[in-house]
C-alpha cells in the first residue's frame, strides 16, 4: 500500500509556472507507476500525466503537452509536475495516483491510490 501527499499548489497569473509534487510512503514507490489528474469544478477528473516505474516513459493529455512535463525520483519516493505556460483552463484540484497494474495510463481506473489534492488556480 501507498500513501500520497501533493503540494505546490497555488493562485497565478496566466503564463505562469508551478511545480507540483506528490510524496509517497512506503518502500516500494518505484514498483508503481505515477500519475496526474485534474478536476475542474462541475467536470469529471482527467487525465494530465504519467510516468513509468523507471520514469523512462511519460504521457501527457494533448492539452498540456509541451507545457507540462513529469518527472520522477525514486530514491526520494517523489513525483513532480512541472507546469508552464499556465492557462485558466489548467484551473482545477491536481490528484497524484499511484498504479502497480500496466495499462493506459491515461484510464483513471488503473489507478488504486489516490492523494487528497492539491488546488491550482490560474487568474486570466
Amino acid at each position: 500500500q501507498v500513501q500520497l501527499v501533493e503540494s505546490g499548489g497555488g493562485l497565478v497569473q496566466a503564463g505562469g509556472s508551478l511545480r507540483l509534487s506528490c510524496a509517497a510512503s512506503g518502500r516500494t514507490f518505484s514498483s508503481y507507476a505515477m500519475g496526474w489528474f485534474r478536476q475542474a469544478p462541475g467536470k469529471e477528473r482527467g487525465f494530465v500525466a504519467a510516468i513509468s516505474r523507471s520514469g523512462g516513459d511519460t504521457y501527457y493529455a494533448e492539452s498540456v503537452k509541451g507545457r507540462f512535463t513529469i518527472s520522477r525520483d525514486n530514491a526520494k519516493n517523489a513525483v513532480h509536475l512541472q507546469m508552464n505556460s499556465l492557462k485558466p483552463e489548467d484551473t482545477g484540484v491536481y490528484y497524484c495516483a499511484a498504479t502497480n497494474t500496466s495499462g493506459r495510463y491515461s484510464w483513471i481506473r488503473l489507478y488504486d491510490y489516490w492523494g487528497q489534492g492539491t488546488q491550482v488556480t490560474v487568474s486570466s
